[in-house]
């Protein structure tokens, strides 16, 4: 039977390991098991100690001291390692059983979801391809304090897309630290980022333009329109491959967790992969004329 898993990706400060904490948290209130491997060798504190550590095989600060590397280039080739040595992986998670969801909490460096292939060539070892056939999907954290800032918002969703295009497989993205931005947009307005309108990057055009239509308008602002072509380029590109859509997470909601987790058992299939329940454990229901 296959294994559940998924990979909690992201740049830098989306929140992926407080993320991956509110899951296990959840998962232990509904008495489901999980095992959690962390694979960010830089990582320092947790609130729930890894089941597997990357930093037991390879740690960052060691391989940029002997290697003489900076911190790209150091988790570059701690990756490589790991890519080497994977029996490290595969000795901790054969044993376990359909169970367990395995919470892979990864680094921020953005290169590693956007252009180098060492992502997809661990997660072809982990997937339903390699030897220890896990259903994976991945979830993408994108800050959601970017959608204050149009430009920074569909910058973080390309990167969210190319991620998607790289890895080939189910992705749940998801706007993370909504409690921090609940009180600066509308819920309309918000509708328009999970959804990604890509008519937003229009409308920040004719903002900056009227912007710098001000003689007391900075030149930053007056530099909008020089942008205009780019921007409908980008607003194009997500438009013809509308796959990016994102869901609100806020980690002190335990609904909202649960959310996020209902939408992994799906794209992981978790739920068609248990057994039926026998007739006498079924829920009578009463039907009304």
């Amino acid at each position: 039977m296959s294994k559940f898993g998924v990979l909690v990706m992201g740049p830098a400060g989306a929140g992926k390991t407080t993320f991956s904490n509110a899951i296990i948290q959840h998962l232990q209130t509904t008495r489901r098991s999980c095992f959690y491997v962390n694979l960010d060798p830089a990582a320092e504190t947790f609130a729930y100690e890894p089941d597997l550590d990357i930093r037991d095989l390879i740690t960052l600060e060691d391989v940029m001291e002997e290697m003489g590397l900076g911190p790209n280039g150091g988790l570059i080739y701690c990756f490589e390692f790991l890519l080497q040595n994977l029996e490290f992986l595969s000795e901790a998670l054969e044993p376990l059983s359909e169970e367990y969801l395995i919470i892979f909490d990864m680094p921020g460096q953005i290169e590693l979801y956007t252009h180098i292939p060492l992502l997809p060539t661990l997660t072809t070892f982990l997937s339903r391809q390699g030897p220890l056939n896990i259903n994976m999907c991945a979830a993408y954290l994108l800050e959601s304090t970017f959608v204050i800032d149009k430009a920074k918002f569909f910058a973080g969703t390309l990167s969210a897309m190319s991620a998607m295009l790289m890895m080939e497989m189910p992705h749940v993205n998801i706007l993370s630290k909504m409690d921090q931005v609940r009180d600066m947009v509308t819920r309309r307005e918000l509708k328009r980022f999970t959804n990604v309108d890509v008519q937003l990057l229009q409308e920040k055009e004719e903002d900056d333009l009227t912007a710098g239509a001000n003689p007391m308008a900075t030149d930053s602002l007056m530099s909008g329109g020089s942008f205009k072509q780019l921007n409908r380029a980008v607003g194009q590109l997500i438009d013809d491959f509308s796959m990016v859509s994102f869901l609100q997470l806020d980690v002190s909601d335990e609904d909202s967790v649960a959310a996020i987790v209902s939408h992994i058992d799906d794209a992981i299939q978790y739920h068609e992969a248990q057994e039926p329940r026998e007739p006498k454990d079924a829920v009578d229901v009463d039907y009304e004329d």
